[in-house]
Order: structure tokens, then C-alpha cells, then sequence
């Protein structure tokens, strides 16, 4: 499941991307199929454990271009272990909303991307996650959670304060919002015949893109897309 669409970001084959918040490497996965050089980082030891493990099956299994490489390692979004100006995308997708310091995440996804590059920054959009917020205090208010709101404003303000240059947006993964939407109301961790029953339909839109859910789903984006995605260029 991606929120970053990579046409938009022109991830192309011989890029450095660098994949922030990798999660279980999702974004990295992709990029690497595309034929970049990849990091994927992440605070947690599992997942970069977990990445790593799937980026190894991606290359035994010949889904990667001759040329490609990817790495996942563990770091800290304050202080990238990365050589100023040495990437050509950075994305981050849902992280900044766990990280207090936020400006200086924004600031050091600046320094290490090369002038002309591009990032894409993907955080829960407003109004879905103030839904969640105001049924569940489980739902953000715990260790590792999220901090904060943002507005589409403030990440654009985010990326012009760290010398980026904002272009387009759009959102993403609008049937997912009924869905945290309805395990907030009944108990984030209350494992209820509804809320099974929901994520056996996104289990299955995922796994079979179907017509009925993938046009949907391209409808609601616009209205209650959980994600918000906004691009920005470094001035070459």
C-alpha cells in the first residue's frame, strides 16, 4: 500500500532515495524495484530488522534492476547519517507527526537532499485524524504516538522554512478512514466482528484491486483521504 505516488516524486532508476520512517519498508521496497539506491531508516531496531529481511527476498527473487541496491539501517530523523546535498528524493511518510522537533526533521531532510531534488512528505490529514482524536485518546495518546495535527498550511510552511520550495499534493487512502474511524469508536484494541470484517475489505482491495474499490476510493480522496501527501523541489 503506497501513499507516495513515485510518478510524482520521478523516482527513476540510478536515484539515492532515502526512505525516512521506513516502517516495514513499503516505500523502500518500491523505490528499490524501480532500480535506485535506497536507505531505508528507521528508530526501530524490528523494523529495519524486517526491512532488511525483505529487501534481501526482493534481490533473491530478481525483482530489482541489475545496478540497484538498498540498505536498511537504524537512525534518528534529528541527525541523518547522511553527507549534506548526497540525495536526489527523500520520503517520509507518516512521521514527522511522531517527532516533537519537527523543523529540524524538515530541516535536515533539506540538508541531505542534492540541489534539485525532491521530497515527499506524507502526514494524516486533518479532518480524518481530528475524528480520530476526538473518539480515542488510545488512538494517539501513548508512547511513540502522535503529537500533532497538521494542516496542509503548516507543511507547507514546514518545507519553506527549511529552504524547500512546496509544489503539488493530493491524498490518499480514503477507505482506511472509516475504518480507524470505527476502531476508535468501539476500542482501539478491541478486536470486534465489525472491525474484522473491515479490514477482511481492505485485506482484499489491496491484495485484488478491484474496480469497485479502487474507483471508490479515487472518488473519496478528495473528500476523506486519511493521508495528505505534499511534494517540495531544493532549488538547483
Amino acid at each position: 500500500m503506497l501513499t507516495v505516488d513515485y510518478d510524482r516524486l520521478d523516482v527513476r532508476a540510478g536515484h539515492t532515495v532515502l526512505d525516512l520512517g521506513c516502517g516495514e519498508g513499503r516505500h523502500a521496497f518500491e523505490a528499490y524495484r524501480r532500480g535506485a539506491t535506497v536507505v531505508a531508516l528507521d528508530w526501530g531496531t524490528s523494523e529495519v530488522t524486517t526491512t532488511q529481511t525483505w529487501l534481501g527476498a526482493i534481490d533473491a527473487a530478481g525483482e530489482a534492476p541489475a545496478g540497484a541496491v538498498a540498505t536498511a539501517v537504524r537512525g534518528d530523523l534529528l541527525h541523518l547519517p547522511v553527507p549534506d546535498a548526497s540525495v536526489d528524493r527523500v520520503m517520509a511518510s507518516e512521521v514527522l507527526e511522531h517527532i516533537p522537533d519537527d523543523a529540524t526533521a524538515f530541516a535536515e531532510i533539506a540538508r541531505v537532499l542534492k540541489p534539485g531534488g525532491r521530497v515527499a512528505v506524507t502526514v494524516p490529514r486533518y479532518g480524518p485524524e481530528r475524528v480520530c482524536w476526538a473518539l480515542s485518546d488510545e488512538y494517539h495518546a501513548n508512547e511513540g504516538g502522535h503529537i500533532r495535527v497538521y494542516r496542509a498550511e503548516t507543511v507547507r510552511a514546514r518545507l519553506r522554512a527549511a529552504g524547500l520550495v512546496p509544489g503539488g499534493s493530493h491524498h490518499a487512502h480514503s477507505l482506511h478512514a472509516p475504518y480507524w474511524w470505527l476502531k476508535c469508536a468501539v476500542g482501539v484494541e478491541r478486536d470486534t466482528a465489525v472491525v474484522r470484517a473491515y479490514h477482511r475489505l481492505l485485506v482484499w482491495d489491496l491484495t485484488k484491486r478491484p474496480w469497485a474499490t479502487r474507483t471508490a476510493e479515487r472518488l473519496l480522496d478528495p473528500v476523506i483521504g486519511k493521508s495528505l501527501v505534499v511534494y517540495a523541489d531544493k532549488p538547483a
